[in-house]
């Protein structure tokens, strides 16, 4: 049996999986942020809400580790940040322990039981408050060790120009340091960026596509150029990593039409043509942090009595 937690800023949550078909969620308690005894206490608490004794622990955190000193950057929860957090939890509750990124996790979840089910390579992207991606080949996640592989949403990639007739696109501030990421205009708030630099006016997310659906011209403008500005990094990666198909998870995936234009201009982008749908919504709607987690910690377990 595995335990796996979907550590967030506000809450933790917790699932028991005894197998792929077999996951199931567990409570959810307040992130204790900064104090890392409490949060360890949390922890032990979630774990005794099953009753066993589970062989391995993973985890899906929104943060990184870095492969080389296996160290977890996390900002938003202080405790836990700049540790070996792996090391630390095994020594505190003395059971093997995985920690993963949460988009790796969501990548996971949608290669084994989502939307990638029988395909070779998945690339799973992220369109919620910001932009982030996870790549599963052959069943396994290539950010076993850590490491940011699959995050399309960084770099400066994005074009100075976009949208038909074409109009100037400024070199945004990322919050990782560069200027002109995707993730500065492919999630909702790049949205909400994006329409105010079009037409000078604050709308939330959520209205501009509103107003879109209904056929308003300005936010169709908006709407235009963010998919012009988001296909083309998007087609890239899936030309690098040959994935067969792109699940789109986080709020802007619930928006279906904006997904059929994105991967409309994706598939007039890349090397590879195909005549059928390649991004596509998510299928693991609930959780799929924890499940993502689950997956991982049983190919863990797997691979450990194999060896």
């Amino acid at each position: 049996m595995i335990i796996s937690f979907d550590i967030g800023g506000s809450a933790i949550k917790g699932g028991v999986a005894h197998s792929e078909a077999d996951i199931r969620p567990l409570g959810r308690r307040p992130t204790p942020k900064d104090d890392f005894a409490a949060f360890v206490d949390t922890l032990r608490a979630i774990i005794a809400e099953t009753g066993e004794q589970p062989r391995r622990l993973a985890f899906s955190i929104a943060g990184v580790v870095d492969p080389d000193t296996q160290r977890l950057t996390c900002a938003n929860i202080p405790c836990i940040h700049g540790r070996n957090l792996a090391a630390d939890l095994e020594a505190e509750l003395g059971l093997p322990v995985l920690i993963a990124n949460d988009a790796d996790c969501f990548a996971m979840a949608e290669a084994d039981l989502g939307a990638g089910r029988g395909h070779r390579i998945v690339l799973g992207a992220i369109l919620g408050t910001g932009v982030g991606g996870g790549v599963v080949a052959d069943g396994r996640l290539i950010n076993a060790a850590g490491g940011f592989a699959g995050e399309w949403g960084h770099g400066p990639a994005l074009a100075s120009q976009a949208g038909n007739p074409p109009v100037a696109i400024p070199a945004y501030p990322c919050g990782c340091g560069q200027k002109g990421c995707v993730d500065t205009v492919g999630g909702a708030r790049g949205l909400e960026r994006l329409h105010k630099t079009l037409h000078e006016i604050d709308l939330s997310s959520q209205e501009i596509i509103d107003d879109w659906l209904k056929g308003e011209a300005k936010s169709a403008r908006t709407i235009d150029v963010f998919v012009d500005l988001v296909a083309s990094p998007l087609a890239l990666t899936i030309n690098i990593t040959g994935a067969t198909i792109v699940p789109v998870g986080g709020g802007l995936s619930n928006v279906e039409p904006l997904l059929a234009e994105l991967d409309k201009a994706v598939r007039q982008r890349i090397l590879r043509k195909f005549d059928r749908p390649l991004v596509v919504r998510s299928e693991c709607r609930v959780e799929p942090g924890l499940i993502g987690a689950a997956l991982l910690g049983l190919k863990a377990e797997a691979d450990f009595v194999a060896s």
